[in-house]
This record gives C-alpha cells, structure tokens and sequence, in this order.
C-alpha cells in the first residue's frame, strides 16, 4: 500500500510543473493578452515616404518624416525598408501650419506662440493596394487635440525651430498610433 502511494505522490511531483505551465498557459491565451505592440496580421514591414508640404515653412516635412521613422522603429514591431520591397506604404500630407500669438506684451511682440501642425495620413498595403489606415488630423479650435500642438516663447530662448521638431514628434506620435492593430 506504502508503495502505491509512493508511486502516486512520485508522478503527480513530476507532473505538477507542467500542469501549472498547461493552466497558465491556458489562462493567459484565453484572456485575449498579447506580447508586444498589436500588430496588423501579415504586415511586417513598412516605408515611410516623405511627407508632402505646400507650406513656405521648410524642413517641416522632413521633420515630420524623420519622427514619424524614429517611432516606427522604437515603438511598433514593424521593421523599415523600401518602397519597391516593403509590405505598406505610410504616406502623408501636412495640410496646415498655423503659428499663432498667444500672448503679446505692450509693443504687440509675441511672449508666448503657439504652433498648430495638421496632416492627411494614408497606410496602404503595397501588395494589394487596400487602405489599412486612413486619418486626417485638421486644425481647428474643436480639433486642435487631433493635431500638433505646441507653444514656445521666443522670450526665453525657444526657438521656432525646437516648437517645429516638438510639434513634429507629437503627430508622429499620433500616425504610429494608428499603425496598431484594433483589439
């Protein structure tokens, strides 16, 4: 009898490790988590084209191109390559830069500038022609939490230029957001 229930204790202490890797394994897939940033099933790599711009304000669209890049490659688990070889296409449009005194002191000179950034976005699977994503973020007093948005004040040493590579990293932010798979 001793030996029976030697036996029994003996294979369920060999057993017991992988029966609680089977029910954590089983817990965890039936709750819908996953590892990683939720990607779009079958896509793996992406081309960011250069952003269009009819503005007079230069390098904002390479800003824009660079940043969107940047967090392709720290955020999202899809890899960059070429237009010819990659699997989609993210291409986009700043359609609006607004620059907009926030506060003036006596002599009508800005203190305070806010910079407004907005942009047409189009991720498309390069394969098959089919929009993935499609997104406009317009400018707007109602909309201005959908696009980049930023102030300076040139008073204190802030530049256009360090509103522009902010306001450029926020959209940026923004586009690779939509690059995410929906849950």
């Amino acid at each position: 009898m001793k030996d029976n229930v030697r036996t029994v204790r003996s294979i369920m202490q060999r057993l017991l490790p992988y029966l609680s890797l089977l029910l954590s394994f089983a817990a965890i897939s039936g709750c819908g988590y996953t590892l990683g940033t939720p990607m779009v099933p079958g896509v793996r790599t992406v081309h960011v084209a250069v952003f269009k711009s009819d503005s007079f304000r230069r390098n904002l669209d390479y800003l824009l191109t660079e940043a969107v890049q940047k967090e392709v490659r720290t955020r999202s688990g899809y890899r960059l390559d070429e237009a010819e070889t990659a699997d989609t296409i993210l291409r986009g449009k700043i359609i609006e830069i607004r620059k907009n005194p926030l506060v003036e002191n006596r002599n009508d000179d800005p203190r305070e500038v806010q910079l407004m950034v907005g942009a047409e976005v189009s991720w498309i699977d390069r394969r098959s022609g089919q929009i993935l994503q499609q997104q406009t973020f317009p400018l707007g007093p109602e909309l201005t939490q959908h696009s980049s948005n930023v102030s300076f004040a040139p008073e204190v040493g802030q530049s256009l230029a360090t509103a522009q590579q902010e306001s450029a990293t926020r959209l940026a932010a923004r586009i690779v957001d939509l690059m995410e798979a929906q849950w």
